[in-house]
């Protein structure tokens, strides 16, 4: 199969060229922060560290760490490493506690994260002679807009859907001829759901790639998509913290995620300790923003949990590859002891020839928490007799059981009566009071 790539100097570059690279554009990062940003100042002041002391990559142990309670303390401007005046966007993230996170652009930021999702949408087949259909959300949220500009690159026809208005999604997708989805995977499945009900299948409409992330999701929810929709799904990463989607993108191998390490450069460390581990552990992955302008971001702590490789790619890419997130350090779930991962009920759900439409509903009642997991039945399976109900609820509580070494009351609920989301699904309602 013959690879095509968006920038393919940079993204086939040789390895020890890439680290030289890096550790260039490093120092001079480190530079342009230490100058600018006195809140980052401070925190390298305070672990004795100055911009002299990094010589390249390798000395980027020596800086400190930025989370998001940085971010928040820091809010609005207080990581602003540009005048006002020569930034010309901003995006936040969608968190609903705390301050909101806002991450400045200038033009060139914007420039370089368009060519990242360029990237993307060339590693999943895209051309010029493709339609590209975004239906991430746009506004404050980066995947509608990364994705639009990256397919303005690339030069497909892009169609600027936003999320929502389903029936509408799939009039443009099979009047346009779109070729390419870009949407969170929940809402593909809700797409492929909604085409179903319409009596129309994977030969009714002209996609053949998507491109999918802003949530997790798993290899089994990918086949399904995939299915369902006739088409290949590709994973996308991104944070709005480092730009938004594009950070990294799944080429045609679908065995990890490409890192744009020309732009992000990738650690992994213990998330309890803070030491960098060597390549093939798991650990909390860690970026710093080697380009970023306005708001460049040095050892930032994602709390995502994953592995990275630089195992070779058939697609001929030499860029480091990132798992598929396995999960986080700050939205896993302790219940009675036990660490519980959502994508691992997905898992379960999706083993058992369920949908993954489920919501988890923790409690703490008498000191003792509460683990329920409601899950709709898909309507080939929906019954009223109770004692049917019963069964599949006891046998799925036992698969749960395995899976996670703690046991779940299921509630099994009717087709479509779980609220479906068209951005990010909403999968754990915590209702203890855990701070």
């Amino acid at each position: 199969m013959a690879q095509n790539y968006y920038q393919k100097d940079r993204e086939t570059m040789p390895v020890e060229d890439l680290k030289k690279l890096q550790s260039e554009k490093l120092v001079k990062q480190v530079k342009h922060v230490y100058d600018n940003v006195e809140y980052y100042r401070k925190l390298m002041n305070e672990k004795g560290v100055k911009p002299e002391d990094i010589h390249g990559i390798e000395d980027l142990h020596k800086l400190p760490f930025l989370t998001k309670a940085d971010l928040r303390d820091a809010y609005p401007y207080g990581l602003l490493a540009k005048p006002i005046e020569d930034c010309v966007r901003i995006h936040s993230t969608s968190g609903t506690t705390g301050r909101r996170v806002v991450a400045f652009y200038t033009q060139n930021d914007v420039d370089l994260w368009e060519d990242c999702c360029a990237r993307a949408i060339v590693a999943a087949g895209g051309s010029n002679k493709d339609v590209c259909q975004v239906a991430y959300g746009y506004g404050l949220f980066t995947g509608g807009s990364g994705l639009h500009g990256g397919s303005h690159k690339v030069g497909c026809l892009t169609l600027p859907m936003s999320s929502g208005n389903t029936d509408r999604q799939i009039q443009f997708m099979t009047d346009l001829n779109a070729t390419i989805l870009c949407c969170t995977p929940s809402y593909a499945a809700y797409i492929g759901e909604t085409l179903k009900e319409k009596g129309m299948g994977p030969n009714d409409i002209p996609l053949k790639a998507g491109i999918f992330g802003a949530e997790p999701w798993t290899e089994e929810m990918r086949r399904g998509i995939e299915d369902t929709l006739g088409i290949k799904a590709y994973d996308i990463y991104g944070l709005t913290e480092t730009s938004g989607p594009g950070v990294a993108f799944e080429c045609s191998e679908q065995t990890g995620m490409h890192i744009n390490e020309d732009h992000f450069l990738a650690e992994i460390i213990d998330p309890d300790t803070g030491e960098v581990l060597p390549e093939g552990e798991k650990g909390e992955l860690v970026f710093t923003a080697l380009d970023k302008e306005a708001f460049p971001l040095l050892r930032y702590r994602t709390r995502d949990i994953c592995v990275l490789s630089r195992k070779k790619c058939s697609c001929g890419r030499t860029l480091i590859k990132m798992a598929k997130p396995m999960g986080r350090t700050d939205d896993m779930l302790i219940i009675r002891g036990v660490n519980v991962f959502p994508s691992q009920i997905e898992t379960v759900l999706l083993n058992e020839g369920y949908q993954p439409n489920y919501q988890i509903v923790v409690d703490r009642v008498n000191n003792t928490d509460t683990f329920e997991v409601n899950v709709e039945m898909t309507p080939e399976m929906f019954t009223d007799k109770l004692s049917d109900i019963l069964s599949m609820e006891k046998n799925l509580a036992n698969s749960m059981k395995i899976m996670l070494g703690i046991n779940p009351k299921v509630h099994l609920v009717a087709p479509k009566s779980i609220v479906r989301s068209e951005g990010k699904a909403v999968r754990v309602i915590d209702k203890r009071k855990l701070v």
